[in-house]
């Protein structure tokens, strides 16, 4: 199995090392301090699991590594339309791109079935870019619960969780999504293949949605939306907003909101990672988050008032930040 991961960051070169150490031929696309430091040390992942270190290839060229039976894609979704030149070298006929992304992705209507079969979502997918550059039919979808960070170039921390859920947009249990689960058990993750993966993409969203950017707002960190009252009703109210819209579109969450807001609390003294890119200067992920779920509020016609008025705030925070 060969695979490059586009986008070696924090959680890319993560499953990079994990599915190096399970025996397949992986490849790291990165750059920087970062690319420089994988090249010469290889990937150094610290976890309570056990440390290890996986020497596999980097370059900030694609064109070195061909085509690959799998893309992962590390990249942020506010990125992706402009990967045209970065995944072209990477793909053949067949080969899978799998997406670990937060938010509503790109393909969410693809294969759906139903009254919104086919279209496409403005928010995620502004005139058609990412589609044009991601074709739909490769797409794997994945989410993520596993926490990791940079910890220097080179350095992963791994923190915390090692599931990542992936699934075909038309619900198929593929040949695909098992070899890429099954490679990745080996390297010692959890990687269950959903029928639906879009239950879990909403179940992972409902905390996104609210927690990211009312942190990014209030400079709070997770312990402390939770403990302050006006932010709990508020985060609460977003919660159950986005369920509204969940369950218009046929999905189960199966989480109450409380136990969520409880999950959350227990987290600590976290700052999320909208939070973090606004303290770094970095563009704010927002689109897949909050406009994409007043996008699909107006086509099932679910009103979510609080949802626009966090969007509308925090789009001009991201604006700001943008400039």
């Amino acid at each position: 199995m060969k695979v490059a991961v586009l986008g070696a960051g924090a959680i890319g070169a993560y499953v990079g090392a994990a599915l190096h150490r399970a025996g397949a031929d992986v490849h790291l696309v990165a750059r920087g301090p970062h690319l420089a430091a994988m090249r010469e040390h290889g990937v150094r992942v610290l976890s309570p699991r056990g440390d290890f270190t996986a020497r596999a290839h980097a370059t900030d060229d694609p064109a070195e590594i061909g085509p690959v039976d799998y893309v992962f894609l590390g990249l942020k979704a506010n990125s992706y339309a402009a990967c045209g030149p970065l995944i072209e070298p990477l793909l053949h006929d067949t080969t899978a791109v799998i997406a670990a992304q937060n938010g509503i992705p790109w393909w969410y209507f693809h294969q759906h079935g139903g009254p919104h079969d086919g279209h496409r979502i403005e928010s995620v997918d502004p005139d058609g870019a990412v589609s044009a550059v991601l074709a739909p039919e490769r797409a794997i979808g994945c989410v993520v619960y596993a926490a990791t960070e940079l910890e220097g170039p080179g350095v992963v921390r791994h923190l915390e969780g090692t599931r990542f859920s992936i699934g075909e947009p038309g619900r198929s249990l593929s040949e695909r999504c098992q070899a890429f689960s099954e490679a990745m058990q080996a390297g010692g993750l959890k990687c269950p293949v959903e029928q639906d993966l879009r239950n879990d993409i909403w179940l992972k969203l409902l905390g996104n949605i609210s927690f990211n950017p009312i942190s990014a707002l209030a400079r709070a960190t997770m312990r402390q939306m939770c403990l302050h009252g006006g932010t709990r009703k508020v985060i609460e109210i977003m919660m159950t907003e986005t369920l509204a819209v969940a369950e218009a579109l046929g999905c189960k969450v199966g989480v109450s909101i409380e136990r969520r807001l409880a999950g959350a609390e227990r987290v600590g003294d976290h700052r999320t990672s909208t939070l973090q890119d606004l303290e770094r200067g970095k563009p704010l992920e927002l689109d897949v988050l909050l406009a994409a779920v007043v996008e699909l509020a107006e086509i099932t016609e679910v009103p979510v008032p609080t949802l626009r008025t966090v969007h509308a705030i925090s789009d001009l925070l991201a604006l700001r930040t943008a400039a």
